[in-house]
């Protein structure tokens, strides 16, 4: 399958499940194993690039069997070599590939202590999962972002009986291995100061990375968590960003890739009121969250997530948010890049909680 997907800023209507304004939406990682994920400056686009290397084929050919075998038809006799009684091999018709979270991305205001911004996700399957963390900073003021994070810091954990530092990282460049690791997978960092990490884990632990600013810094900041081997009998799962929510562009703005060819369901939750529960204050009083494709249109939103015609499935799931306040959506979704919005009804701010599941 081929994915060819554009970064671009986009405007995001004003509503009443959110006090914004405009945002800039990005499809935060699209060409992650090919190109830089950076957004494009203001008014540009990047290149179309292949996401995953499979057959590179011709705009008018399809996704589909027939336009497969059409193309990898048209590559057989390309230069053909002249052989006796030459006899057709029939194309085998692709086998559908299951829907995976291919990478993910938050970006929000980073401010210090309990309101850094904090990325979670588990790692399902049998095999170990190679994966690439920038935190990005700087970079983001050349695409229109005020008020960006000067200098971020990276810190990966793992949670395995307790909470153990995996790796860390201030400037990308400063670990020779790593960076040339990065610079090899296409995702060396915009900026000398912003921060990138790789790393192998294995699987059934809980992860989670840490975006912060150098000696207490502030600003805006960009999360992004690749996964580098799409291939392995892993995956990334149930992924989930906390951060201070404030108002207008400061709403948590959370992306992720759907890989594979079928469909799959996805639940997002957004919490709030619950996490005065683990000590965080002052906490999200009443979360909203949207669902928007990449061309930035609003695919669903909700408010409470009880009152949604899905509510239903998140209890059969085991997925209900803990709040009634708390929003949560159920949707099936194609392969490509997605966009979650948490912010608060009202204008509200505080501590929040975005989840993605992708429950097949």
């Amino acid at each position: 399958m081929i994915w060819r997907i554009r970064i671009a800023q986009r405007h995001v209507p004003s509503g009443p499940n959110h006090g914004m304004k405009t945002a800039q939406l990005f499809a935060i990682a699209a060409a992650f194993l090919a190109g830089s994920a950076t957004a494009a400056p203001p008014g540009h686009a990047f290149q179309d690039k292949a996401v995953e290397n499979y057959d590179i084929r011709s705009e008018n050919e399809q996704d589909t069997p027939s336009g497969v075998a059409a193309y990898r038809a048209r590559v057989a006799t390309a230069n053909p070599t002249a052989t006796p009684a030459a006899t057709s091999t029939p194309t085998p018709t692709p086998t559908p590939s299951e829907p995976k979270t291919l990478n993910i991305s938050t970006r929000l205001r980073v401010e210090t202590g309990d309101n850094v911004l904090i990325g979670g996700f588990i790692i399902t399957g049998t095999a170990q999962k190679s994966i690439a963390v920038r935190g990005l900073g700087p970079s983001l003021a050349q695409v229109g972002v005020s008020d960006a994070l000067a200098d971020p810091t990276l810190e990966l954990h793992v949670s395995n009986g307790g909470i153990t530092l995996v790796e860390s990282n201030d400037d990308w460049q400063d670990n020779a291995f790593q960076a040339a690791q990065l610079t090899a997978l296409g995702l060396g960092l915009p900026d000398p100061r912003e921060s990138g990490l790789v790393a192998l884990l294995d699987p059934a632990y809980s992860f989670t990375t840490i975006l912060a600013g150098k000696n207490g810094g502030t600003g805006v900041g960009l999360i992004e968590i690749y996964d580098t081997d799409q291939t392995a009998a892993s995956e990334l799962a149930n992924i989930s960003t906390r951060g201070f929510v404030r108002t207008g562009n400061n709403v948590m703005i959370g992306g992720f890739i759907l890989g594979g060819s079928l469909n799959t369901h996805v639940v997002a939750r957004g919490i709030g009121p619950f996490l005065a529960n683990y000590g965080l204050s002052p906490v999200l009083a009443d979360p909203t969250l949207e669902l928007h494709d990449s061309n930035g249109a609003l695919l669903v939103a909700n408010d409470n997530w009880g009152d949604a015609p899905w509510a239903q499935q998140l209890i059969d799931l085991g997925l209900a948010p803990p709040d009634a306040v708390d929003p949560g959506i159920y949707i099936s979704l194609p392969p490509g890049p997605f966009t979650a919005i948490l912010a608060g009804k009202n204008n509200g701010t505080g501590i929040g909680l975005i989840e993605i599941y992708n429950v097949h």
